[in-house]
Parts: C-alpha cells; sequence; structure tokens
C-alpha cells in the first residue's frame, strides 16, 4: 500500500497572528470565536448577512437542531444521497445542490464540512470513509494516510480517467460545483476563516499525495478552486474601483452639497473590501504555492496538463494581477515538455493572451524570450501541437510584424507544402496574414475594378513569385489547397488570372516573365480542380467525403463560372502560347472541368469548333508525349455521349485519327521497303506518327483501324534486321500492347464469337514471342520496355483472368514456358540488383545527379515488382524467387520492403513451398561462396557470416506463432540436412562432408521447431551420420557439432538461435513484461507424441519424442530482473545449457555415450562462446530490424531546456500574488530580475531532491 507522505500538523493560512489557527485542531470552535463579525456587510441584495453565520457556532450540532442534507437523513456525516452522487448523476441543477449544501453549513458548518471532504475523497475514488471521530481528533496527514491505505489498489482507474456514460461528463460537472461553490460562498461563507481553510489544507496534503489518483483529482479542484478565487478577486478588483470613484467624486463636492455620512460608508465600504481582497490574496497564495508550483512538473502529463491549463485561465481573466513575467515562466518552461498534451496547453493558453491586443506590451519581454522556442515546435512530431504553434505565431504576427523575423516567417511558409493538411492550412493562414492580408489604401479606389486592373491582380503576382521562390514547382496543388480556407475569393478570381495571360500590361507595369506565365497557368489549373472537384489533393486526404448541400450548390455555380469563362478564354490561349509544351499542357487539362451542357445553352459552339481547331493543331506541332496525352484526354473528356457536342466532337477526333492512320501506313510502307538503311528524316516521320496514334490509343479505341498488322510487321523487321530504332520499338510495343487490351475490353464486354476469341489468343501468343525476342535487345531502354509489358500481359491472360464468371475466356490463358520464365529472372538479376555506380541508363550526356539516381532506383523497383506480381499470384514458379530472395541483405536499403512483402506473400499461398524456396536461396548463396572461396573457407569470412545472417533474417519472417509454420519449418531443416550430407568427401568418411558448413547455417531456424519437432529432426540428422562422425571434435566438425546441440536443447534453452537472436534487442526486451513463452500456450499430448503429416516424419522416429517433463526452472531474461544485455556480457549466464534434461535417442550403446558425454558439454560450450563472439561483433551493423526495440525520439529535433532540467532543485518559496489594486498589509518579496531564467530559482540546498 503507498502511504501518503507527512504534511505539516498545522497548516498556516494566513500571516498576522490574530488570524492564526490550524485547520486540524480548530474543528471545535463552540464559542464562535474564529468569526470576523465585520464581515459581510459589503453583501448583494438577497445574500446572506453577517448575522447569520453565527448560527453554526456549535460544532457537534445542537441536539435539536436539522441534521439533514437535501432532505437525506445524515448519519456520521454520510447521506443516502450523497455529494458525490449528485455530482455524478449530474441531473440536478448545480446550484440547488449548492444551495443545499450552504443550509446545510449554516445549522452546523461541521457535518457540512465532513460531507465536503467526503466528496472530495470518493471523487479519487478511495472506498475509505472519513468520520466524524476522526474529522475531530485526526490530522490532516493521519486522515489522508488512512484514507490511503484503504484506497484500492487493484484497479487503476478513478472517476476522473474512468469510461463510460456514467463517467463521461463527471469531470465537468465535478468542476462546475466547485466553481458554484465558490460563487455562492463568495460574500460570506468564504470568509469564515474555517470552510476555505479546511478545503485549501485537505487539497494541499492529497496533492501531494503518492497515490496518482488523490492527487489528480485534488490538484484539479485547486486549480478550479483557484480560478473560482480569481474571478471573485477581480470582482472585489471592479468593486473598489467603483468604490474609490464614488468617494473621490462625494469628496470633490463643495462642502455645502458634500454628504459626510456617504463618505464615511464609501471609506468603511472600501475598507472592508480591502480586507476581503486580502483574505483571498491569502487563499490564492496558499494553492499557488502548495499546489501549483509543486505538480506543475508532476510525473504525470495530465496533472502538469491542469495547472498550465488553468493559469493561462488566470491570466487572461485577470491579467492586471497574473499577466506579468513571474507567472508567464511556468508556460515558458514547459513549452519544452516531453509529453504533447502538455505543450498543447501551453500553446492554448498563450493563444488565448495573444488573441488581446491590449495584452501585447506586457507579453513583449516573454516574446522575446520564447519567440525561437515557438517558431521550433511548428515542426513538433505532434501534428496537434505544430497546428496550434502555427496559429500562435499567426496571432503574434498581428499583434506586431516587427517581432518576427524573415527566417522565422520563412520556417512557417514552407509548411504549407506539408502533407497534413491541418499544418498546412494553418501556414496557410500565416502566408496569406503575412503576405496577402494587407490593402495599400490606394487600392479602395479600385475595388470594384476587374481583370488585370483589379486589387487581387498584385496579389496573384506575389502568389506567383512565392510559388517560384519555393522552388517546389510540382507541389502547386498543395500550396492552393493550403491557402483555400483563408484565400478563396483571391484563388477563385479566374477572371483576373486570365486577363494577367492575355491581356498587355498596363503603362510602367512588368509583364510577367515566360516562367512566371507558366507558373500562373500552374496554380489556375490546380484552383480549377480544387473547385470542380471540392476535395484536397492526392496524399492530402483520407478520401472524397460527401458534400453537403451547400457545398454541391457551390460545386456547381463554380462550375459554371468556369466554362462560361473559358469555354471563350481557353481557344485564344492555346492560340498563344501553343508551341510552349509545359503551358499547353496544363491548359489542354481545363475541359475535364467544364459543364459541357453550357455549350449548347450557352449558345457557344463556335468557341468549341475554336477549341477542337487549336487541338488539332497542336497535335501536329507536337510530338511530346505530355502533350499528346493531354490531347488525347481532353477528346475524352469532350466525348462524352450524354451531351449534344457529342456528334461535332467526334466527327472530329474520327478525322484526326484518319488522317494519322493513313498517314502511318503510307510512311511505313515507304520505310520498309527502302533496301538500304532507313533515312533519318523517314524516321522520325515514322516515329512522330506512332506517337500520336500511341498516345490516342491510350484513351480511344482504335481497333477499326486494325493497327495490329502494321506494327507487327514494324516489330518483325527490327527483329529480322536489327537496325530499328529504339524509339520505334518502343512506341510500336506500346501501340501493339493497346490493341490487344481494347480487343480484350470488347470480348469482355459484349458476346464475342469463337473466331475474336482465336484471333486474340494468335495475337497475344505471337505479341509475347516478340516481346520475348526484345529481351534480348542491346538496346536497355527497349528491353525494359518489352519486360515491362511482358509482365503485364502475363499478368493479365493469367489464370486470374476467369475469375468473375468468365470462364468463356478459358482459351486466353496463357502460362509462360520455363525458358521465359528464365529470360525474365536473368533480366531482373542483370537489370535491377546492380549497384548505383555501375547504372549506365543515365546516358546521353546527362549529368548522373541526384535527382537522376533517384529516378533511376524508381524505376528499378517498378521492373522488381513487376516480377515479384508474378511470383505472388503464381504465374511463374515460385522456386524462381530463391534468386530474389537472396538479395534480402545485400539490398536491403532499395528493394527490402519488396522483397520482405513477396515473402510473406508466398508464405500465405503455400508455406512449405516458401520454405523450400529460402532455403534454396540460401543453398545457392552457399554454393557462390564455395565456387569463389572453395572448401576451406573461413567459417568467420564476411561471405558465410552474411550467408549466416541472411537466415537469421529469414528465421524472424517466420513470426513467433510456431504452430502455424511447423510443417514449413520442419521441410526447411529436411532440405538442409539432404543438402549438407550431399556431396561426400572424396578423401573418405573420416573427412567431412563437403557442405557440411551449411548446418551452421540450418541452426538458425532451430529456434522456430516445436520441442517434438527438434527430436524428429535430431533422429532424422542422425540417419546421415556414420558412427565416427559422432566421435568426431576437429574444428571442421564443429557446424555438426552445434547443429545437433541446437537440437538437443529444450524449448526454453535453444542454443545457437536463441543466443544469436538476442542481437535482436525487441525479442527480449519488448516481451520483458509479459509472461513467459511457454505460459501461452500448451501443446496437446496428442500433438507431441507426433509431429506433422510429413512423410519423412514416420511414427517410428517420432516414437523417441519425450512427453511433456516437468518445466525447468526459466533462466530467461522475460523472468529475470529488467536488466539490460550488454554486448559485451557472456551470453552463457542468461542461457545456460541444461543437457541433462534431455535424453539422447538410444541408437548407440550406453558404454559409447556415457564416454563422449562429457567431450560433448566442452565443445558444446566453446562453440556456444565463439557463436557469441560473432553475434556481438554482428550486432554493430547499420541494418536495421524489423523486430528491433524502436528508438525513442525526442519531441523536436532541439532537446535544449528539458523541464527536468530546468526545474530540478527549484526553490518554491516563490512570490506572493500580490493583487494590483490593493496595498498588501504584508511585506513582499522581493522578486528577481529575470524570471524567464531557470537559474534565478534554483537553490543548491534542495538540488537532487525528488519532488513525487
Amino acid at each position: 500500500m503507498i502511504a501518503a507522505p507527512e504534511i505539516p500538523t498545522d497548516f498556516t493560512l494566513l500571516q498576522e497572528s490574530e488570524t492564526h489557527f490550524s485547520s486540524d485542531t480548530d474543528f471545535e470552535d463552540i464559542e464562535g470565536k474564529n468569526q470576523k463579525q465585520g464581515k459581510g456587510k459589503t453583501c448583494k441584495k438577497g445574500k446572506k448577512g453577517p448575522a447569520e453565520k453565527g448560527k453554526s457556532g456549535n460544532g457537534g450540532g445542537k441536539p435539536g437542531g436539522p441534521n439533514r442534507m437535501n432532505g437525506h437523513h445524515q448519519q456520521n456525516g454520510v447521506e443516502n444521497m450523497m455529494l458525490f452522487e449528485v455530482v455524478k448523476m449530474g441531473k440536478s441543477a448545480m446550484q440547488s445542490v449548492v444551495d443545499d449544501w450552504i443550509e446545510s453549513y449554516k445549522h452546523d458548518r461541521d457535518i457540512a464540512l465532513l460531507d465536503l471532504i467526503n466528496f472530495f475523497i470518493q471523487c479519487s475514488g478511495c472506498k475509505g470513509v472519513v468520520t466524524a471521530e476522526m474529522f475531530r481528533h485526526m490530522q490532516n496527514s493521519e486522515i489522508i494516510r488512512k484514507m490511503t491505505e484503504e484506497f484500492d489498489e487493484d484497479s487503476g482507474d478513478y472517476p476522473l480517467t474512468m469510461a463510460g456514460p456514467q463517467w463521461k461528463k463527471f469531470k465537468s460537472s465535478f468542476c462546475e460545483f466547485i466553481g458554484v461553490l465558490v460563487r455562492q460562498c463568495q460574500y460570506s461563507i468564504i470568509y469564515d476563516e474555517y470552510m476555505m481553510d479546511t478545503v485549501i489544507s485537505l487539497l494541499t496534503g492529497l496533492s501531494d499525495s503518492q497515490v496518482r489518483a488523490f492527487r489528480h483529482t485534488s490538484t484539479l479542484a485547486a486549480m478550479k478552486l483557484m480560478t473560482a478565487l480569481v474571478n471573485v478577486a477581480l470582482n472585489l478588483s471592479i468593486n473598489m474601483d467603483n468604490t474609490q470613484r464614488q468617494y473621490e467624486a462625494e469628496r470633490n463636492k463643495i462642502i455645502g452639497k458634500r454628504a459626510n455620512d456617504r463618505l464615511e460608508l464609501l471609506l468603511q465600504k472600501r475598507k472592508e473590501l480591502q480586507e476581503n481582497q486580502d483574505e483571498i490574496e491569502n487563499m490564492m497564495n496558499a494553492i499557488f504555492k502548495g499546489v501549483f508550483v509543486h505538480r506543475y512538473r508532476d510525473a504525470i502529463a495530465e496533472i502538469r496538463a491542469i495547472c498550465i491549463e488553468e493559469i493561462g485561465i488566470w491570466m487572461k481573466m485577470y491579467s492586471d494581477a497574473f499577466l506579468n513575467d513571474s507567472y508567464l515562466k511556468y508556460v515558458g518552461w514547459t513549452m519544452h515538455d516531453k509529453q504533447g498534451e502538455v505543450r498543447l496547453k501551453c500553446l492554448t493558453a498563450l493563444q488565448g493572451l495573444y488573441y488581446n491586443k491590449e495584452l501585447n506590451s506586457k507579453l513583449e519581454l516573454f516574446t522575446s524570450r520564447f519567440k525561437d522556442r515557438i517558431v521550433s515546435m511548428t515542426l513538433d512530431k505532434e501534428y496537434d501541437v505544430a497546428v496550434q504553434a502555427i496559429k500562435l505565431l499567426t496571432l503574434v504576427l498581428q499583434s506586431s510584424e516587427e517581432v518576427l523575423t524573415a527566417e522565422d516567417c520563412e520556417n512557417v511558409y514552407h509548411l504549407v507544402y506539408s502533407a497534413h493538411r491541418p499544418v498546412a492550412v494553418a501556414a496557410g493562414e500565416f502566408l496569406y496574414k503575412k503576405l496577402f492580408s494587407r490593402r495599400d489604401p490606394e487600392d479602395d479606389g479600385i475595388l470594384k475594378r476587374r481583370g488585370r486592373q483589379s486589387p487581387n491582380a498584385n496579389l496573384v503576382k506575389t502568389l506567383v513569385f512565392f510559388f517560384l521562390e519555393s522552388e517546389l514547382h510540382e507541389h502547386a496543388a498543395y500550396l492552393v489547397d493550403s491557402m483555400w480556407d483563408c484565400a478563396t475569393d483571391l484563388l477563385k478570381d479566374w477572371e483576373c488570372m486570365n486577363s494577367l495571360l492575355l491581356e498587355e500590361p498596363l503603362n510602367g507595369e512588368e509583364p510577367l516573365t515566360d516562367r512566371q506565365e507558366s507558373a500562373l497557368i500552374e496554380i489556375m489549373l490546380c484552383t480549377i480542380r480544387q473547385a470542380a472537384e471540392c476535395h484536397p489533393p492526392v496524399g492530402r486526404g483520407t478520401g472524397k467525403r460527401v458534400l453537403t448541400a451547400k457545398e454541391k450548390k457551390t460545386q456547381l455555380d463554380d462550375r459554371t463560372k468556369i466554362t462560361e469563362l473559358f469555354a471563350v478564354a481557353l481557344p485564344q490561349l492555346l492560340a498563344k502560347y501553343s508551341v510552349d509544351a509545359e503551358k499547353v499542357t496544363n491548359l489542354l487539362q481545363l475541359p475535364q472541368y467544364f459543364d459541357l451542357e453550357i455549350y449548347t445553352t450557352g449558345r457557344l459552339e463556335k468557341h468549341l469548333d475554336a477549341l477542337l481547331r487549336q487541338i488539332r493543331d497542336i497535335v501536329e506541332k507536337h510530338t511530346d508525349i505530355d502533350v499528346l496525352e493531354a490531347c488525347s484526354k481532353t477528346y475524352h473528356a469532350l466525348c462524352n455521349e450524354e451531351f449534344t457536342i457529342f456528334n461535332r466532337v467526334d466527327i472530329a477526333r474520327s478525322q484526326l485519327i484518319d488522317e494519322l492512320a493513313d498517314k502511318f501506313n503510307r510512311l511505313l510502307e515507304d520505310f520498309l521497303q527502302e533496301g538500304e538503311e532507313p533515312d533519318e528524316d523517314d524516321a522520325y516521320q515514322v516515329l512522330s506518327t506512332l506517337k500520336r496514334i500511341t498516345a490516342f490509343h491510350n484513351a480511344h479505341d482504335l481497333s477499326r483501324w486494325d493497327l495490329f498488322g502494321c506494327n507487327y510487321k514494324l516489330l518483325k523487321t527490327g527483329i529480322e534486321n536489327g537496325d530499328m530504332p529504339e524509339q520505334i520499338v518502343i512506341h510500336a510495343l506500346q501501340c501493339t500492347h493497346y490493341v490487344i487490351l481494347w480487343q480484350l475490353a470488347k470480348i469482355t464486354e459484349s458476346s464475342s464469337t469463337k473466331e475474336d476469341l482465336v484471333r486474340l489468343k494468335k495475337q497475344m501468343r505471337v505479341f509475347c514471342q516478340i516481346c520475348q525476342h526484345y529481351l534480348t535487345n542491346v538496346n536497355t531502354a527497349v528491353k525494359e520496355q518489352a519486360f515491362t509489358i511482358l509482365c503485364d500481359v502475363l499478368m493479365i491472360f493469367s489464370h486470374q483472368i476467369m475469375t468473375g464468371g468468365r470462364d468463356m475466356l478459358e482459351p486466353l490463358v496463357y502460362t509462360p514456358d520455363s525458358s521465359l520464365q528464365s529470360e525474365l529472372l536473368s533480366f531482373i538479376l542483370d537489370h535491377v540488383f546492380i549497384d548505383q555506380d555501375d547504372d549506365n541508363n543515365s546516358a546521353d550526356g546527362q549529368q548522373d545527379d541526384e535527382a537522376s539516381k533517384i529516378e533511376a532506383l524508381h524505376k528499378r523497383r517498378n521492373l522488381l515488382a513487376a516480377f515479384c506480381k508474378l511470383i505472388v499470384y503464381t504465374v511463374v514458379e515460385m522456386n524462381t524467387a530463391a534468386d530474389i530472395f537472396k538479395q534480402y541483405m545485400k539490398y536491403y536499403n532499395d528493394y527490402g520492403d519488396i522483397i520482405k512483402e513477396t515473402m510473406s506473400k508466398t508464405r500465405q499461398i503455400d508455406k512449405i513451398q516458401c520454405a523450400k524456396t529460402l532455403i534454396l536461396s540460401l543453398q545457392q548463396l552457399f554454393n557462390e561462396m564455395i565456387q569463389e572461396n572453395g572448401y576451406n573457407f573461413d567459417r568467420s569470412s564476411p561471405a558465410f557470416s552474411g550467408i549466416k545472417e541472411l537466415a537469421r533474417r529469414f528465421a524472424l519472417t517466420f513470426g513467433l506463432d510456431q504452430l502455424k509454420t511447423r510443417e514449413a519449418i520442419a521441410m526447411l531443416h529436411k532440405d538442409g540436412i539432404e543438402f549438407a550430407f550431399k556431396e561426400p568427401n572424396p578423401q573418405g568418411e573420416s573427412h567431412p562432408p563437403l557442405n557440411l558448413a551449411f548446418l551452421d547455417i540450418l541452426s538458425e531456424f532451430s529456434s522456430k521447431l516445436l520441442r517434438q519437432d527438434k527430436r524428429t529432426v535430431y533422429v532424422y540428422l542422425e540417419k546421415f551420420m556414420t558412427f565416427q562422425m559422432s566421435l568426431r571434435r576437429e574444428d571442421v566438425w564443429l557446424p555438426l557439432m552445434s547443429y545437433r546441440n541446437s537440437l538437443l536443447a529444450g524449448g526454453d534453452d535453444d542454443t545457437m538461435s536463441v543466443i544469436s537472436g538476442i542481437s535482436s534487442r525487441g525479442s527480449t526486451v519488448r516481451n520483458k513484461k509479459t509472461k513467459p513463452a511457454t505460459g501461452k500456450r500448451k501443446v496437446p499430448e496428442a500433438e507431441e507424441s507426433s509431429s506433422s503429416d510429413s512423410m519423412w516424419m514416420n511414427r517410428e522416429q517420432t516414437m523417441h519424442t519425450p512427453v511433456m517433463m516437468q518445466t525447468p526452472q526459466l533462466t530467461s531474461t522475460i523472468m529475470r530482473e529488467p536488466k539490460r544485455l550488454r554486448p559485451e556480457e557472456n551470453y552463457m549466464g542468461v542461457y545456460p545449457m541444461q543437457p541433462e534434461h534431455h535424453q539422447a535417442p538410444l541408437d548407440y550403446k550406453q558404454q559409447e555415450e556415457a564416454a563422449r558425454q562429457q567431450q560433448e558439454r566442452a565443445a558444446m560450450n566453446y562453440v556456444k562462446l565463439r557463436t557469441n563472439l560473432q553475434h556481438a561483433i554482428r550486432r554493430g551493423t547499420s541494418l536495421m530490424e524489423d523486430d528491433e526495440e524502436p528508438i525513442v525520439e525526442d519531441v523536436m529535433m532541439s532537446s535544449e531546456g528539458r523541464i527536468e532540467d530546468l526545474n530540478e532543485g527549484m526553490d518554491f518559496d516563490t512570490m506572493d500574488i500580490d493583487l494590483p489594486p490593493s496595498k498588501n498589509r504584508r511585506e513582499r518579496t522581493e522578486l528577481k530580475p529575470d524570471f524567464f531564467d531557470p537559474a534565478s530559482i534554483m537553490d543548491e540546498s534542495v538540488l537532487g531532491v525528488s519532488m513525487f
């Protein structure tokens, strides 16, 4: 049981001798001597006067007096309907509850206070009850200690943290009760030097308790009590000012009209108000010093957050008293808190202060001292904190633009490109306030002007300048989305943007440069897309949300406005920028967002014809792929059969395709008939026409033009002659691919004849053969195109094509033969698993900079993903993945995620085949090492250690559920054992098999075997061993010895793999607080008697499997004290071998077994020690493991000023609260010169003393 710390016997609240009392010994005040008779004269109408206060003088209650509260009978302070139950229900009006308690207090204040004390105890979740006897004779510290002993520690929940509907509103009701209690008692009872003193003394003691529930609840109560007292003090201050004003006005009257009686009354009233204010100051000082100063640095983040939230309210409510550096420093220090919720409270508290511009002068020193910290918090790892930090800086900017430097603003500017939308929107508002919200006085006269002369013209230019200076041109959509909420009128002023592009500049106006025009067109496109789609760009939202009726109306209005403006302006813009590929590509996307019905209803057909003519001209002028695809998409958007313009657009499109197809056939015939080498001009004409046809075939069905035949001739000629230009081959392959896909789409969507299926099957098979031929082309770009298309075709025409009830497509299913699979795999090995420096794809004289490297890596990842998709969907044999899996370690940084996902998917398809593939990849690496180094290699060499590390990584991918992977692991060991003994040594049986060292690699998987399966695998291993092998102890036989030992070890004491696994810290540390693994799952005895259904595990082998023996004493780190293992520690003490607990199968004579038992132990320890050293070295590698314990990040990139360092050894003898309107009778503590310097409140006498 947690004991409460000792608190002072007497809680001295007041500093004057005439008001000194003890809250613990003054419960019985029969004579009522401690009551001030002069209080209460300033009470408002309807409140209880001072005469009523003396009625409760009898501490035990008069015999005939009332002994009821809320109409319920009470016994020893406990009633049928207690305060706690009333507040918990939250249904009654809180004021009536408080009024009932006040009536009870006036009749018998001790019993009423006892009810209030028990209320706080019960709100903390304590089942104990403070009795009247305890209340009279025990000190506060003794009461708290008694309650602590009765506290139920089995459950960590208490009312403030409990879940459920009945506790949902408890906190708000609890806080409301305290506020109403002070408000209803503010004119009399709080000055009786009894009720408030008792409550404050109790809450101060509870807030220092080691029980979290007591500390949390009492801190919340004390802070809310302080907030209510601050409100009372503010009212007193206002009344004092009014009284002083009335007194001065009366005194300034001439003597004949001056009322001396009124002057005396006003003077007496001011004196009483001053005394009341002094009392309130005493109470607030007691709470601040006794609770806040200790708890704002509590170990519990929620308690710290409560303190910071409330001090923010005090400073905002009563700024004259609290808004000074003495209190602001606590908020400033706590901005370095490690918990996001506390940092968030600091920022929200400061926002309330900076929002009021009248308080700016009092915040100047704080701003200058903590501005850098606030700016750095815009990069906080907690997004909510970052958002509020940006909003706070926006308020600071509005208060004074000189405070934030250009560097500070730039730190916020770049956040408009953040992927987290709330952060970006907050940054967008900051940017708008800084750069766009200011309007020149001369702009007022041109508010009604439109277009280029509108006031938005300069703002649009400013937006363009900012976008170009940020140098993130591809993120214009993010910039627009960030400012969409705060600058909607500016971003929707498309008329102004259009005028800036089309109209000539005014006199003296600087024209836009080419770069600025491109940026403006891109921004304009993004604003149109945002208005038409009404959702953020990709990467900035969870998906499309349902629009409200108002948003739908706005969307329709915007689309109408866009169509009416750009249906007329777009042809002019295309005509002006027709030769600029970048501008044209963006402009051609605008019709996707048109309301096409307006072309008809608005009589805009002539503008549609102009648009179609401009698109046709652009197709003829450009050969850039992006431009041509934009034209194709525009035709696709306009060719909508729902609108009447369809026929007009379809005719224009058909005429264009007819001309392109005729031109291509004519050029191709001349191009292929030439006997000599093709002319460059003819090749260019063929290529440009083929590019246009391919771009249109992507979005349009061009089947009626029969493009397969001409493309087939082109590709076949390229194979035969070998001199076809690479770009022609690439686009011919792509165009043929589109032809096949469109035919498949037609067959799938409509009823097709058998002839259609046969023709498509024949074309598809021929095309695959052509692609296979081009896999061996000398040009890398051609090979990559052939590989990508081949993977797509194999995927589309695999057995998956029949899913969804499409059995009629079965004739189209195509399974690649072994030669094609081999060529695809060879391509991957030759073009994907290469070093960055060896990648010469960036030819043509391009600079091999960082951007090109990233682009090349992205391309290689796509190639690998395409092949792995074939493996996952069983289009190619699973064993081809062995060549992929063996690259896992070497290329982990580039392709680790792809390879690991492929492993996971293949394991879901076939666990056993996946395990066989993994062991095959290890065998291939082992054979490659043998070919390079020979059989007499060093097992400590990097090559062998790398294979062993890869095996350990493979073992980790099997997870913790051994039952699910039981058969797969067993089959893996079977294949590994057979491989190890496959090649006998030519020198005889006295020498180890050539592949025996592979058992050292195989031992990494021993920990994944169930205990009974270890016995079975051991029996299978002995089939390959001779009697002489079991007696060998030379160094060359160590792999066999280590593997045997790993199988002999028990389930909890696996030797090699468990020791090896320690290098992954998560395997032990992450489960430190969980139960031992042996207690999670008990294998049924039926399973223990037989291992699996595999044929090689027969009944005779499993007869040696022992029954479940008594579990030996666990020595795993899971059951130890939480001591972290260090690399230099010896693991043999952590995982001791206990071979005596496991009997080896009696396949040999007992005498021979006993003779070599001691030698085995010695060899085993030697092997373990050697392996430990290897793994200790291995942990130095920088490759991150998936099961490694995560590193705890700091909340910021700068960890200076941690709250522990700031506050350690703090001297809690802080300043008194001094309310400005009054002159306190007591001497005030001299304030330190700099309240923001933590050193100014450090006291060496308390350094090292723990606060919690």
